[in-house]
């Protein structure tokens, strides 16, 4: 017998009256969304979400301790020609924060599920970082959803990630320590080096900081961390099962040529070694090309989307011994 799903979707920007029903917390978060604020019940866990524009839909996932904010510069441009939705992931942003594995199995079920039951049956998929993660899983495993694939900085293409990254999966010292580098180390590094999380304006740094102290926020990126990278790096990598994709959707790769989170040359092998997927680097951008660039960047993306002429990919997959699969 399946999984029960309770739905009930909610336009927190508009149904006021409905609203009212809610606490304050919650009707605050239509002055805090990207575009038309909605909360969507999925499987008893309630996802938030924005929506802009009007046309083919185009579902854009954040990446890890993120939200669906991150998109913020770059939605209005992309809402000229697309139905832009942008939930938060479970775990992040406004969303619930459950007792979940965090999987990338499991957030790729999830974002499936949110888009059965807002009534879009498929959509052009672009995820950031960890989201890019999510929406390669969603190839494998809810393959009839996706029309055409857009990864930015893109995670589960190499092993390479960076330190911070690794050592928050440490036994003991990873989940011991998480805390307090939520609440103390994160902020300081937000103010500090704006250039590491896109150039957030100071008042999206305070609401990111203040997200990110959401009770269940540390139980979620624990998880969501280590179920992609170990001690080793990332270990979970799409490619190592390409071979049961029997129809790759077009890609295309983005990514800033100084990445320090994600290398960029994650995407230039990946180009080179596949067939109709191709690389946009932006010169001087770290992790965020959509928040340094979103001009160009939206344009990139929006050609990609809209090419007549874009075939589907074809990844050779890679190949590891049982002993090496243990750890990578």
């Amino acid at each position: 017998m399946g999984v029960k799903m309770t739905v009930a979707t909610i336009d927190i920007r508009n149904d006021f009256a409905m609203a009212s029903m809610f606490s304050e917390e919650t009707r605050s978060i239509k002055r805090e969304m990207v575009g038309a604020a909605h909360q969507t019940s999925v499987r008893d866990i309630m996802m938030t979400w924005g929506e802009m524009g009007e046309g083919e839909p185009l579902v854009l996932l954040h990446g890890i301790q993120d939200s669906h904010r991150t998109w913020r510069r770059v939605a209005p441009l992309l809402a000229k020609n697309f139905r832009v939705l942008m939930p938060d992931l479970p775990g992040h942003g406004y969303s619930d924060r459950p007792d979940a594995p965090y999987t990338l199995a499991w957030h790729a079920m999830m974002v499936a599920s949110w888009m059965k039951e807002i009534g879009v049956p498929k959509a052009h998929i672009c995820g950031h970082s960890y989201g890019a993660g999510v929406a390669q899983w969603m190839v494998l495993e809810h393959r009839d959803v996706i029309d055409r694939l857009g990864l930015v900085s893109a995670g589960g293409l190499g092993r390479g990630v960076a330190p911070a990254m690794r050592f928050a999966t440490f036994p003991v010292l990873g989940p011991l320590l998480t805390p307090s580098v939520m609440r103390i180390a994160l902020p300081i590094a937000v103010r500090s080096v704006p250039a590491l999380f896109g150039h957030m304006e100071p008042e999206e740094q305070e609401r990111f900081i203040m997200m990110s102290r959401i009770p269940g926020s540390d139980r979620a990126f624990q998880r969501t961390v280590g179920g992609v990278i170990n001690f080793f790096g990332q270990y979970m990598q799409t490619a190592h099962r390409a071979d049961e994709i029997e129809e790759m959707p077009p890609v295309a790769l983005f990514w800033g040529a100084k990445d320090p989170i994600v290398p960029t040359r994650h995407g230039r092998t990946t180009a080179a070694r596949a067939q109709g997927v191709s690389l946009t680097e932006y010169k001087g951008c770290g992790h965020f090309p959509h928040l340094d660039m979103p001009e160009r960047f939206s344009r990139d993306l929006t050609e990609f989307f809209k090419d007549p002429n874009r075939s589907p990919a074809k990844i050779a997959p890679k190949t590891r011994s049982a002993f090496l699969s243990k750890f990578f």
